[in-house]
């Protein structure tokens, strides 16, 4: 329906939101006014793109509420001390940060000695990363041991103003602290545009200078009117005014995506909503562009008008022309692809193409949002149909999709003649390792590359340009927290322990061991012939394993039903008691301190019981995979009650026999890689291996599983339903919260959570720095990025400039710098080092070849390779022109280590140029 002044708005009422788009300000004021009076208000926000700026509004009423301001997981702090004082001082566990802040609220559980505090819940005050303050606690009897304090989420009130009262005093979220006064200037150039259009009922016109004097007329005026009378930057006005015609497609997904997060914030009352105006630019772009001839920014008829208005025409067909390799057809992908798509980018008549890889299917969780893809595409390549896809948005691209994994254990990894010919690469992947090979290549060929990446409303781009920024391997995130091995073992504390118990009982049971049984008998191809090596005393890796495997192997579906049995006992009763008689409850440490207290939990021996829901689960699931894994056929008769439970009434359970093993307490201890077999174990195999050839259960069929990979996607496979039931039933032994089905398949399927407004925006992003690699900008105008829609806040930064290393005498290198050295078919290591000493000034001390030492002087036999040839020391393939080698050099001080050089490049044989 027609929308403007004279339009009766009741017919908003029926609406929880009101989201308005190209709309003029005097229709957004009257609009906005009717959804503020409103009892509830009307959620009110507005969102403008208008040629290099763009600019976003929010209103949700004098008052709103909001549950969860920021969506995280709510804090678990194990206790170690709190004090009898006030206010009463809480200690968390050595080396647990509580990265707490003050005025939360927790809720405290399981403290021994104060019990008073269990239930309650405090206001904290922040005293040490390590220790908070929670009140009077002088009454209460005295801390003894354990505790958990939890985190509550408490609401919050967010009060808001309408358009009106904040157009003249505006409440703006800095997004680039290196230019704070920026919103300001942008709100009073876009307020001029608003009165521009008003007065002479069109925008100003591309490029002129009388349009642009009079908009800078009209924003002096303004600024008089606003609060603090801001000053005018006549530089934003003028740049607005040129471009306001023209429209860039990916600052609006940029800013579509915050807008799009802020609608499910004003009608689900979670995260804190924007207060209240955001300005997103790319006034970076225009200082070249200022001596680009009027002529560039006018329209030519095609679809690429709008853009051409923003950057001229010499940068659009820069676009056309690009060569440019997308890694990752996932939600970033997608996004990354539309925007491709938009900017013409590989639609060049004789230069240009997208490349694009992944490896993966297209899964029904994925349709959410990666948008490229629709139910009929389920179990598709992501390359292929991402490609086909993106033609029906923009059918003059060029495009070539493969299904390549992009790591360097892969056989299909690119060569660098492939990476030279890319422009720019772009990653939109989740993968780390993948991500930091890629970053190799492209500081190993000099080819631009823009890194992004989300987690839920979190993102980040990356912008890596050669010879002027750092590289992506230049900085390294700290490691992920590993879960302790003996914690797993023996001593979980939280539910994600015991959900990462499951997932390695999974791997072990249901791959690791069915991998290694048919590794070992692919290499001993007969029972027989193994058990006369093992008489004959020859020692054969893995043997007694396999064997024992050999002979437990169920054999039928009742066998299946009773190994689950079976290891339900061993899993959920054994190990409890087998702990509590290493350990008792009384235990004591040198110390004299409880060994049972927090956060280590006493575990109890769960009897199994066939009516509870979650016994019954263990044992079907667990009784699908070992079928499986053994090829044992089963019907959907097999999975009935009626059948399970006559099977599992007649198993007979092995009694608990305590051992004398030593239980691993050392946070510190890794797992073990190999455990020892004893000589009576090695007696016991060649007694199980004779009893299975006699009783012809060594056949060739018998010495064959089927390794199963972990598929989280798949709910009819049983994977996240034996987790699932394996994790709670190991919370129910220790006392533990347990877990619902979704959240443990997120955690043991390592889930990324996303979320198509964070992609939508990080994607448009990494589009608009696209621009600037593209028209070779200087090192200033480039940004990276961070954000994180649900607080809200986005951080603009420069990239970090490049480092440069001395060696010595002023000679200097970045990452960025190649030493290239051209050789002939005699060319000896000698003649190379000195060839290195006489282009460079500095003589090589040692030659390194990837992990391939070729020269140390202080190993053995290396000064004899100096009279080798290169081509006999590396041993190159016959299509080899080249090799990239590291090199040392002697440090100007004895004592000192060795300086490592820039990579140094040696072709075979002189180029011709």
């Amino acid at each position: 329906m027609p929308l403007d002044e004279t339009t009766d708005l009741s017919f908003l009422k029926q609406y929880q939101c009101v989201i308005l788009t190209e709309v003029s300000l005097l229709l957004q004021k009257k609009i906005n006014d009717f959804c503020h009076a409103q009892q509830p208000p009307i959620k009110f926000i507005s969102a403008d793109v208008y040629g290099i700026c763009s600019r976003l509004f929010c209103d949700f009423g004098d008052e709103f509420e909001v549950l969860d301001t920021t969506g995280e997981e709510p804090k678990e702090i194990f206790i170690s001390n709190i004090t009898q004082s006030n206010p009463g001082i809480v200690t968390c566990l050595e080396n647990h940060p509580h990265r707490l802040e003050t005025g939360q609220f927790l809720t405290f559980r399981e403290v021994n000695g104060m019990s008073c505090l269990n239930g309650s819940t405090h206001q904290i005050t922040v005293v040490s990363p390590y220790s908070f303050s929670i009140g009077d606690t002088t009454d209460m009897e005295p801390y003894l041991h354990g505790g958990i304090a939890v985190q509550v989420k408490t609401p919050k009130m967010f009060y808001f103003e309408r358009l009106e009262k904040q157009l003249t005093n505006p409440l703006c979220l800095v997004a680039d602290f290196s230019k704070p006064e920026a919103p300001l200037q942008i709100h009073i150039a876009m307020l001029a545009l608003n009165h521009f259009q008003e007065s002479f009922g069109r925008i100003p016109n591309i490029g002129c200078l009388q349009d642009a004097e009079e908009m800078l007329k009209i924003a002096m005026s303004i600024s008089e009117t606003l609060e603090n009378r801001p000053q005018v930057n006549g530089d934003v006005v003028k740049w607005l005014s040129r471009t306001a015609q023209g429209f860039l497609a990916p600052l609006a997904a940029a800013v579509g995506g915050v807008a799009s997060q802020e609608v499910l914030k004003a009608v689900t009352g979670k995260f804190s909503p924007l207060q209240q105006w955001l300005y997103v630019d790319m006034l970076d772009i225009v200082t070249p562009l200022e001596k680009t001839s009027c002529e560039e920014f006018l329209p030519r008829g095609d679809r690429y008008d709008a853009l051409r208005a923003c950057i001229g025409d010499s940068l659009c067909q820069k676009l056309h022309d690009l060569n440019v390799f997308l890694v990752g057809c996932g939600a970033i992908g997608c996004e990354m692809l539309k925007n491709f798509a938009l900017l013409g980018v590989g639609t060049g008549q004789d230069k240009g193409l997208v490349t694009i890889t992944d490896p993966d299917l297209i899964e029904k969780s994925n349709l959410n949002r990666q948008f490229l893809f629709r139910p009929h595409h389920i179990q598709k390549p992501k390359s292929y149909t991402a490609a086909e896809a993106t033609l029906n948005i923009n059918p003059y691209l060029k495009i070539d999709s493969y299904i390549n994994k992009v790591c360097p254990a892969t056989e299909n990894t690119y060569s660098d003649d492939f990476y030279t010919k890319q422009d720019v690469i772009v990653t939109a992947l989740d993968n780390v390792e993948a991500r930091r090979y890629i970053d190799s290549r492209c500081v190993a060929n000099l080819r631009p590359l823009i890194d992004s990446g989300t987690m839920g409303t979190k993102g980040h781009t990356e912008v890596i340009v050669p010879h002027l920024t750092e590289s992506y391997n230049s900085h390294r995130d700290p490691p992920e927290e590993e879960i302790p091995f003996c914690t797993l073992k023996s001593f979980p504390a939280a539910i994600e322990h015991t959900i990462q118990w499951a997932r390695d009982k999974f791997e072990s049971a249901f791959s690791h061991k069915p991998s290694l049984f048919n590794k070992f008998w692919q290499t001993y191809l007969s029972a027989e012939e193994v058990l006369q090596r093992i008489k004959s005393g020859e020692s054969l890796e893995g043997c007694f394993h396999v064997i024992k495997t050999l002979g437990r192997r169920p054999r039928n579906w009742t066998q299946c039903v009773e190994l689950a049995r079976v290891k339900f006992e061993k899993y959920f009763s054994h190990k409890a008691l087998q702990l509590l008689h290493s350990f008792p409850l009384d235990t004591r440490l040198k110390d004299g301190s409880l060994f049972w207290q927090s956060p280590k939990r006493p575990p109890f021996p769960v009897k199994f019981e066939f009516s509870n829901p979650l016994h019954f689960a263990f044992i079907v699931s667990a009784a699908k995979l070992f079928a499986t894994v053994y090829c044992v056929p089963f019907t959907e008769k097999d999975l009935s009650e009626e059948v399970i439970l006559k099977i599992t009434s007649s198993v007979k359970v092995p009694e608990f026999r305590p051992s004398n093993k030593v239980v691993q307490t050392d946070e510190t201890a890794r797992k073990p890689d190999h455990i020892p077999v004893s000589s009576e174990d090695e007696r016991n195999a060649i007694f199980q291996l004779e009893k299975s050839i006699l009783s012809n259960e060594a056949l060739e069929s018998d010495l064959q599983m089927k390794p199963i990979s972990f598929e989280k996607d798949d709910d009819s496979n049983g994977h996240i339903d034996f987790i699932t039931a394996a994790s709670n039933l190991r919370a129910k032994m220790y006392n533990i919260e347990p877990a619902d089905r979704f959240k443990t398949k997120r955690i043991a399927g390592k889930i990324i959570p996303a979320i198509a407004t964070a992609t939508a925006t990080v994607s448009g992003l990494v589009a608009l720095e696209l621009i600037k690699v593209v028209g070779g900008y200087a090192a200033d105008a480039y940004k990276n990025c961070f954000l994180n829609l649900a607080i809200p806040i986005i951080v603009f930064t420069e990239t970090a400039e490049v480092r440069r290393t001395e060696i010595r005498n002023g000679i200097s290198f970045t990452i960025w710098d190649r030493w290239t050295i051209y050789g002939k078919e005699d060319f000896t290591l000698l003649d190379f080092i000195n060839a290195v000493r006489e282009k460079y000034g500095i003589e090589p001390t040692m030659v390194v070849q990837g992990v391939k030492m070729l020269y140390v002087p202080v190993m053995p036999g290396h000064i004899k390779r100096l009279k080798l040839t290169m081509q006999k020391l590396v041993k190159p393939s016959a299509d080899k022109k080249y090799v990239d080698l590291t090199v040392s050099f002697a440090p100007e001080t004895d004592g000192d280590e060795d300086l490592p050089g820039p990579p140094v490049r040696y072709y075979f044989v002189q180029e011709d140029n």
